[in-house]
């Protein structure tokens, strides 16, 4: 419907103002389109480095066999204790980190008075800006030798050898994990309004009652995210396991047995790269693209799964 403004427009200015904004749109598509793409580029490119060892190499002794020598002659490339060591560190980590993050967000959304979460939020979101080598230092000189010394009150079964170990790395890993699902948790529970909660007072719900059956059943999807993107900082993260990890390419015995030293995905490609020939296309080069390829499809994984529970509580939450 014309309005009175573009009546009173000349031809000229009209189409101007069409081609100006059909500009904008397609200059927007373009700009949102370059995180799609750079996702894709490398896909592709850490795909087209590791394809050539799964064609020459059995894909089932990669995943299944234990022996990581990429070294001897003929080379044995079993990444299975690997990848156990990536995904139990990764599970204690994550395990340390959402519950008090969790509680930490409950704590900064609906319980401290509005002065203290503006003092206390910046605190925490500082974690994250520390870079990383430096919580890797922090697991060397302290974690470790703590973890250390507490090994002489543990029985013989869990006898820690060396400080730096699974559960080394976790600790360190479920801090920095921390400010991720604090602030997205608490921003998902911000997000649930004032409106809800009042609603629910109205009604006779103490604070509790509020917050356990109203405010976070509404914010569980933003939670869950929060949750996800602690799983993938935790997953991804190369220097303090590699510092704090032990790297040894083993499965502890019992499994679950964080105080023995473990080796993860990501380790073992910063360490491992430098030492692979890459000039001439080595299977050790390539080995360490198949790692790279496998965390990636997992993280893709991961996160698709992630957004299809999110939809689905959604449309609960909407009854639909």
């Amino acid at each position: 419907m014309a309005t009175s403004e573009t009546l009173m427009m000349s031809s000229g200015v009209l189409m101007r103002r069409k081609i100006l904004g059909a500009a904008g749109r397609y200059s927007l598509l373009a700009i949102t389109s370059v995180a799609a793409l750079a996702v894709l580029a490398i896909i592709f490119f850490i795909a087209r480095d590791a394809l050539p060892f799964f064609n020459t190499h059995n894909a089932s002794e990669f995943f299944t066999s234990k022996a990581w020598y990429p070294s001897h002659t003929p080379p044995q490339f079993g990444a299975a204790a690997i990848f156990f060591g990536s995904f139990l560190v990764t599970l204690a980590a994550v395990v340390m980190a959402v519950p008090p993050g969790v509680m930490a967000a409950i704590c900064l959304s609906d319980i401290l008075p509005f002065g203290a979460r503006q003092i206390l939020k910046p605190f925490i979101e500082i974690l994250a800006a520390i870079p990383s080598v430096v919580y890797g230092f922090f697991a060397l000189a302290v974690v470790a030798p703590f973890l250390q010394g507490a090994g002489e009150w543990l029985p013989g079964n869990f006898e820690i050898t060396s400080g730096v170990n699974a559960l080394n790395a976790a600790v360190i890993l479920g801090i920095m994990a921390l400010p991720t699902i604090v602030s997205v948790s608490e921003d998902a529970l911000q997000a649930a309004g004032r409106e809800l909660r009042e609603g629910s007072y109205a009604l006779g719900a103490t604070r509790a009652e509020t917050l356990i059956r109203v405010v976070i059943p509404a914010s569980i999807s933003g939670i869950f995210s929060a949750v996800l993107l602690g799983i993938m900082r935790a997953l991804g993260e190369t220097m303090v396991v590699w510092m704090a990890s032990g790297n040894a390419a083993q499965i502890p015995k019992p499994w679950f047995n964080l105080l023995q030293p473990v080796r993860t995905l990501t380790a073992t490609i910063a360490g491992d790269m430098g030492e692979a020939d890459q000039m001439s296309g080595s299977a050790h080069y390539h080995v360490l693209f198949a790692m790279g390829l496998s965390l990636l499809l997992f993280s893709l994984a991961c996160n698709i799964a992630g957004e299809w529970v999110v939809t689905r509580q959604r449309r609960k939450l909407r009854g639909g």
